[in-house]
């Protein structure tokens, strides 16, 4: 298997940092602890690494897409003290009936919708069957298994509800993880059985 061109998305709020209701500011970015070495592990292995993240506060108003310009290079600039680096950062805006025009929309983007794992591929040529989804809510699953990915949920953020939630909805979880550390050990670990195979 050729792990270059697989991918690792992971969700933001909740999987990468501590979650906030509807983070506003730089100031409100935290890790979760171990994230940044994480990455970096990720980085090591050739993985191409992305953030797919539901931003639906720019619709609501609460903030706007200017200011995730510098929330997002806190995030790079904490993940890179432990040397972890994002390939990309996806977000949707959108909401589908909250907020104002133009970002109260129904959109493609918004997960479980599969818009923003699509540009992964349009962009970086990601072979999204061998890939993964990494979160921490019920849409992070359902966006892997609409495109095949192997989906894993983290019980940092909504983790611990969003596996009521799937199994109340029957949406499958390949592997439970306590955080985006043991996430990645899953992941490492996956890819070395494939290549042995």
């Amino acid at each position: 298997m050729n792990d270059r061109r697989i991918g690792v998305f992971l969700d933001r709020d909740g999987t990468l940092n501590d979650e906030v209701d509807y983070l506003r500011t730089p100031d409100e970015m935290h890790l979760i602890p171990g994230a940044g070495s994480a990455i970096h592990r990720l980085n090591k292995r050739g993985l191409i690494t992305c953030v797919i993240s539901n931003q639906s506060g720019v619709a609501r108003g609460f903030l706007t897409e200017d200011d995730l310009v510098p929330i997002h290079a806190r995030l790079r600039d904490e993940l890179a003290r432990s040397g972890g680096q994002l390939d990309r950062i996806y977000y949707c805006p959108h909401h589908p009936t909250e907020g104002k025009a133009p970002y109260n929309v129904v959109c493609e983007c918004r997960k479980p919708k599969t818009g923003m794992l699509q540009r992964g591929v349009d962009e970086l040529g990601i072979d999204l069957k061998n890939s993964f989804v990494v979160g921490d809510s019920l849409v992070d699953m359902q966006a892997a298994n609409a495109v095949g990915a192997t989906a894993v949920l983290v019980q940092t953020g909504y983790g611990a509800i969003a596996r009521e939630h799937c199994t109340l909805n029957s949406v499958h979880v390949d592997y439970l993880a306590q955080s985006i550390v043991e996430a990645v050990d899953f992941i490492l670990i996956t890819l070395d059985g494939a290549m042995k195979a």
